[in-house]
């Protein structure tokens, strides 16, 4: 091969390397590449959408209401759509208070988002029964837990927990999740973060679980 020919043969392998890596760069990310990638689940949610969650008690449907919180909505939407509550625990039951879920069973997937932490929106609406709205650990500091309110409790407005949507279908089903597992026996978040669902699994073998996820069409 003369040097000539050499380099045009260098000149074609760059150019399809750099077109390869501009197709790479053009093309979305999958839904897994989404649940390790944060900053990449940036969708801006419809004005109004509903979420339907398959679990192991039945079926329950969320309507989101963008103006009530829009950034907790855009989240949500987001979580949703790209599978992070698929087997996700109902880890924090409490009768006569609320539901808890949105720590991934996937340890990795759960690293990636412990610090993807969302500014506070505006308290719009109360915290009813029925309405889900974000757990925080304190101002501006919301990530993927969510819970569903079993009574009024609206003392948590002036907290700054937002709702942002509510359940429109199925309140019966969130109603029979498991609590018998109570106050004084809720599992370690840390152990969550680290070993995930085979910690669940073993430890509360009773807890319920989102099947699947998904935005309603």
């Amino acid at each position: 091969m003369t040097n000539s020919s050499l380099s045009v043969t260098t000149v074609a392998v760059a150019a399809l390397l750099l077109a390869a890596a501009a197709h790479a760069q053009q093309a979305p990310l999958s839904p897994a590449a989404k649940l390790r990638n944060p900053a990449a689940a940036n969708e801006t949610a419809p004005a109004t959408y509903k979420a339907k969650f398959e679990t192991s008690a039945g079926v329950f449907v969320v309507q989101v209401n963008r103006e009530w919180a829009p950034i907790g909505a855009d989240r949500f939407y987001n979580l949703v759509k790209n599978g992070f509550y698929d087997d996700v625990r109902f880890f924090r039951v409490l009768d006569g208070f609320m539901a808890q879920f949105g720590m991934s069973g996937n340890p990795g997937v759960q690293a990636a988002w412990r610090n993807a932490q969302l500014k506070d929106d505006p308290v719009k609406q109360s915290n009813k029964r029925g309405y889900i709205t974000f757990a925080t650990a304190g101002p501006n500091s919301r990530t993927t837990q969510v819970f569903i309110n079993f009574e009024d409790n609206s003392p948590l407005d002036k907290q700054g927990f937002a709702p942002f949507g509510q359940i429109v279908e199925g309140m019966d089903v969130v109603d029979k999740l498991y609590s018998g597992y109570g106050r004084n026996n809720v599992p370690d978040q840390a152990r969550i973060t680290k070993e995930g669902n085979a910690y669940l699994a073993k430890e509360y073998p009773r807890l319920d679980f989102v099947k699947k996820a998904t935005i309603e069409p």
